[in-house]
């Protein structure tokens, strides 16, 4: 029929008429962005995307002679150890942390300060905490705890700590407010008694109101 000819004569104009249109026009070149794992090939597996300040990824350094990013940091050192990973060191006895300790120095276990003695510096033995003996040894000083209790003034159990002591009281007694004498308890004041309560020196009695009597429990009235 003539109407399908006119439509099918008029697909066809359309279909011309936007191939034309779409050969004159020119599309700017468009540079193709460099391919991530490529960058990663060339300098390195811990390589970060452009914009960070030496190239490497948090943790990682450029080596200094390939130049890649394979050297792991350790921001709190590792002493005689050495660095494995990012914060992670390999200490000289085999352990591993984010840092390692420092060997014993020559100064003993407290360490060593520095000191000026005419115009020069020598290293000197830190002093001593409060409660510890100081002793000279082949490696330097010493700190010693002294056991207190042999002229601590506990009235009560004398307990040696580092440093100092600590007085105890026995069952039915507390400590006064100088930490050194002991005095009795009141247990009354936790209310151990339905009726009455009578504190005596390391225990307490109770006692009921007229017409009652004590329960076999000894607290309860009945």
């Amino acid at each position: 029929p003539p109407v399908m000819l006119v439509e099918l004569l008029f697909q066809a104009a359309c279909v011309s008429l936007f191939l034309s249109s779409g050969q004159g026009r020119v599309y700017p070149a468009r540079k193709k962005p460099a391919s991530f794992a490529v960058e990663r090939r060339r300098v390195g597996p811990h390589v970060c995307f452009p914009g960070s300040s030496s190239g490497c990824c948090p943790g990682w350094m450029l080596s200094p002679g390939s130049g890649k990013c394979t050297l792991p940091l350790c921001s709190f050192g590792c002493g005689g150890g050495s660095c494995i990973a990012p914060n992670l060191c390999m200490c000289p006895d085999g352990e591993q942390g984010i840092t390692c300790p420092e060997p014993p120095g020559t100064c003993g276990e407290y360490g060593c300060d520095l000191s000026c003695n005419h115009g020069g510096c020598q290293e000197v033995a830190r002093v001593c905490p409060i409660g510890f003996s100081m002793a000279e040894t082949a490696n330097g000083v010493r700190c010693t705890d002294i056991d207190e209790c042999q002229s601590a003034a506990c009235e009560g159990t004398c307990v040696n700590t580092e440093g100092g002591f600590a007085c105890e009281c026995g069952a039915g007694r507390e400590l006064s407010a100088d930490r050194r004498s002991c005095r009795d308890t009141d247990e009354c004041q936790a209310t151990p008694c339905q009726h009455r309560c009578e504190n005596s020196v390391g225990s307490y009695r109770c006692s009921c109101r007229p017409g009652y009597h004590l329960h076999g429990n000894r607290h309860s009235c009945v």
